[in-house]
């Protein structure tokens, strides 16, 4: 893994049929790709699970903020579990 502390790096995801891009630090990254895998899916099917999540709430913040929330939140969910 790199530095934690690396600036964002910009990938392409497709949510809905549309291409967007985010800009996450690559321990985000890592964090969502594992995320996908462990649950099974593709990484734009999770990214679009947690866009729709996202769009539903009250106050929705910026998509690349909704991921590192979605998991900072699993994170703590684990933790807690343990």
């Amino acid at each position: 893994m790199t530095s934690p502390y690396h600036p964002p790096v910009k990938r392409s995801v497709e949510i809905a049929g549309h291409k967007t891009s985010i800009s996450l630090e690559p321990l985000f990254w890592d964090w969502l790709r594992r995320a996908a895998e462990a649950e099974g899916l593709p990484l734009n099917a999770l990214v679009a699970r947690i866009d729709a999540e996202r769009i539903a709430s009250p106050t929705p913040p910026g998509l690349a903020g909704a991921i590192r929330l979605w998991l900072a939140a699993q994170a703590v969910a684990a933790a807690r579990s343990d």
